[in-house]
């Protein structure tokens, strides 16, 4: 169709397609009736759009039909050669596709480049799954094949895990199992052991997509499913006589690249269906070598057990076993149909002849010798008929070592206690609690954990942190300067990096200071969590709740004890902070104190009058913690107060308390008070701002008014006061001199993470030793 070229056309489509977007169904009659011939089917000079297009991404099918209905063209293209039913597949508008179909769209067209229509049908939703129904049922391509070479059907095995309903939807179209990327030589089948697609595989397989064709690079369809550990699409393979031996041109067979990602599981079944082991790849390492390189030590545990058996054969493991085996497992399905109609009564059995001759039917690998002998290791008590059920288990005639179920993981066995021994502690596994974000503030804004980023923008030719403006109005930047788009931070991220221009716009704006996040965090508990000083001492100016908790009661005394920061605990325990507060677990402030490994916070707790003689849910006391987890400063801390702590009374031989809770009697005269009701001023009563007059201006100035006007000038834009390069490098200076040195480096840890690591590095030493 024709392009818009001259600029009336160029406007009459322009205004076309704002009238298509604004639904003026009346102004677009009159372009149509009264603008330039056959306007409906023009493109835009920009995208090559048209009204048809618009409408068609726009999901807006009342549009569709009106245009459609003036006349326009359903195969019409824009630019890049996509048409309205590419774009509203596109974007899984059905409404507006079954309407295109309805008007006789084509659905073999191509675009620019040869992609059909289905390659626009590759999301994964069920809207885009009705899409791809509709454009098969009216004659869509299943075989296209774009001008790179890429067939539809290999970019949709792509997806085969998150779009399995799509791959084989196509196949049972129609699509070809074969095909192949002509340039790398990918088939379909290679492309969905990649993407972990088990039932795609299967599928290929069994609708005769050939199991040992290799790309140009030599690689075999089990190297991709190895490399991302898919089990079970191995196994497809195998059941397919798959010769998983294969090296590709860096010299890797399948078992190098499994070792290489850890796969242990692949490793231990490809080695047992053949896939040497041993041999070196072209950089002259072994699949065990490079296990050993990457960190995987269950896998090369698993490649040392297959450097000992491989080649080896052994009771019930022989290749054609192996082979029967994986080729019956691959067909359960079928063969039970088959049985299942011989067995009529459905006992569970049929005879042995019968059930040979089902498996020859079906093609079977072996020889109907080595059948029988199977059959002779199954029916062991020579009854003459088999359980076909009891056959796939084949624990009779398959070594356990080779069985599926060896590859699904062991189960862990309950011990037994011992007679008159003690019971164990019961352990209750209690799930992380989290909340739900919340819902969206006004005006679509995210939840109200997320508040407006302070961004400050200016001309820097005019100012900067060293030149600021002489009053902050100066800044008038905003006028002539595009303002930078609009994001969101999480309060807490705030308090984290120390924004404190953002966080004083939204608790302005009315936003809590104590506004939580999902792990009910509030900010102040991140800014002690981090031992930001200043912001502490800023959100406790705000009303911050100083004894708030988390979703593991931590108050924000315990997240600064864990920083191990002295001044910000201070600030904590000065303001009226809960110095014995007790986690879900019972730890204390000091017990978190002890953890950090900081002296100068536990001595401080402890002068300022904190519990010792606690224990959390473990039994454990600050004495054994600080055995355990302190250095010995901390030790000698901790135990000269311990020692110097008067000994416990054994309240055996005393009087027993009486634990009745006596009810508590309210004095006379103190009665609750009924609360306040605060009644909000009547719409009438409200006074309404009246309008501007002469008559008013005079009677004003006889008479004065009684309301005032506010004139207060709000500024589009000021100054946000930024610390000069002076003052930051005396931050800097003040940050190493409270956290040290290290504070610079990207690896920093904080007091108890730091502790932990160096715990861990001994622990690892000690296990090398």
């Amino acid at each position: 169709m024709p392009k818009a070229q001259t600029r009336l056309q160029i406007l009459q489509v322009c205004k076309l397609l704002q009238c298509v977007r604004e639904k003026s169904k009346d102004q677009i009659e009159k372009l149509t009736m009264n603008g330039t011939p056959h306007l409906i089917n023009y493109n835009d000079a920009d995208e090559g759009l048209t009204a048809l297009i618009v409408a068609a991404k726009a999901n807006d099918d009342d549009m569709t039909e009106f245009l459609l209905g003036l006349g326009a063209h359903p195969d019409v293209m824009d630019l890049k050669g996509r048409t309205a039913a590419m774009w509203a597949t596109e974007f899984g508008n059905v409404q507006c596709l079954e309407k295109l179909l309805a008007a006789g769209a084509n659905m073999t067209l191509t675009d620019l480049e040869g992609k059909g229509i289905i390659f626009f049908c590759m999301t994964p939703t069920h809207r885009h799954e009705k899409c791809l129904e509709l454009i098969l049922d009216h004659g869509a391509n299943v075989n296209n094949i774009d001008k790179e070479g890429n067939p539809v059907f290999v970019v949709a095995c792509d997806l085969a895990e998150e779009n399995e309903k799509l791959c084989l939807e196509l196949l049972k179209r129609g699509a070809e199992p074969n095909s192949k990327q002509e340039k790398s030589g990918r088939t379909a089948l290679m492309a969905a052991a990649s993407s972990g697609g088990n039932k795609v595989v299967a599928a290929l397989l069994d609708a005769g997509a050939r199991v040992n064709d290799v790309d140009v690079k030599k690689c075999h369809a089990a190297h991709f499913a190895a490399l991302g550990g898919h089990l079970q699409a191995i196994m497809a393979m195998a059941g397919n006589n798959a010769d998983f031996n294969v090296v590709n041109s860096e010299g890797n067979n399948p078992v190098h690249l499994a070792a290489q990602k850890g796969q242990a599981m692949c490793i231990k079944f490809l080695s047992q269906r053949g896939c040497n082991p041993k041999p070196k790849n072209n950089q002259g390492n072994t699949a065990k070598v490079m296990a050993k390189e990457a960190g995987h030590k269950e896998a090369g545990k698993e490649i040392r057990k297959a450097e000992k058996t491989f080649g080896k054969s052994g009771k019930n493991n022989d290749p054609w076993i192996l082979q029967l085996y994986d080729w019956a497992l691959a067909r359960q399905e079928k063969i039970l149909t088959a049985v299942k109609a011989i067995d009529v009564d459905a006992v569970g059995k049929i005879g042995n002849n019968e059930f040979i001759d089902v498996l020859t039917s079906l093609q079977c690998p072996t020889d109907e010798d080595e059948v029988k002998k199977v059959i002779a290791l199954q029916d062991k008590s020579r009854e003459g008929k088999l359980d076909y059920n009891d056959f796939f288990t084949a624990k009779k005639w398959v070594n356990k070592n080779y069985l599926a179920s060896a590859f699904e993981g062991k189960k862990k066995k309950k011990k037994k206690g011992k007679k008159g021994g003690k019971k164990g502690k019961f352990k209750l596994v209690m799930p992380i609690c989290i909340q739900d974000e919340g819902p969206r503030t006004f005006g679509g804004a995210p939840p109200e954990m997320y508040i407006p980023r302070h961004i400050h923008f200016t001309d820097t030719g005019r100012f900067d942190r060293d030149i600021p403006p002489v009053h902050p109005l100066q800044d008038d930047s905003a006028w002539y300067l595009q303002a930078p788009a609009k994001t969101y931070i999480n309060v807490n991220e705030a308090a984290k990096n120390r924004d404190f221009d953002s966080m004083k716009d939204s608790f302005a704006q009315g936003v809590p200071v104590d506004t939580r996040d999902k792990y009910y965090k509030t900010p102040l508990m991140t800014a002690c969590a981090v031992g930001n000083l200043d912001v502490v001492k800023f959100l406790l100016e705000k009303g911050a709740a100083i004894n708030a908790r988390d979703n593991f009661k931590w108050t924000p005394l315990h997240h600064a004890c864990h920083a191990g920061q002295l001044d910000v605990v201070q600030l904590l325990v000065e303001n009226g902070a809960e110095i014995d507060a007790s986690t879900i677990n019972g730890g204390t402030p000091l017990t978190r104190a002890i953890e950090s490994s900081r002296d100068t916070v536990v001595q401080y707790l402890m002068d300022s009058g904190c519990k010792m003689q606690t224990e959390n849910k473990k039994g454990l006391n600050p004495m054994d913690l600080a055995y355990s987890w302190a250095d010995p400063r901390v030790f000698e801390v901790v135990q000269a107060k311990w020692e110097s702590l008067p000994v416990p009374k054994d309240k055996k031989g005393g009087k027993k308390k009486d634990t009745k809770k006596k009810r508590p009697q309210t004095a006379a005269g103190d009665k609750e008070e009924a609360p306040q009701v605060v009644k909000l001023p009547e719409e009438d009563s409200v006074p309404l701002p009246r309008k501007g007059s002469i008559l008013r201006a005079a009677s004003a100035l006889a008479g004065g008014l009684d309301e005032q006007e506010d004139i207060t000038y709000t500024p589009k834009k000021m100054w946000t006061e930024q610390s000069t390069t002076k003052e930051l490098l005396q931050d800097k200076e003040v940050k190493r001199e409270r956290f040290g040195w290290e504070v610079d480096f990207p690896d920093f840890e904080m007091p108890f993470q730091k502790n932990v690591t160096k715990k861990v590095e001994l622990f690892e030493k000690e296990e090398e030793e």
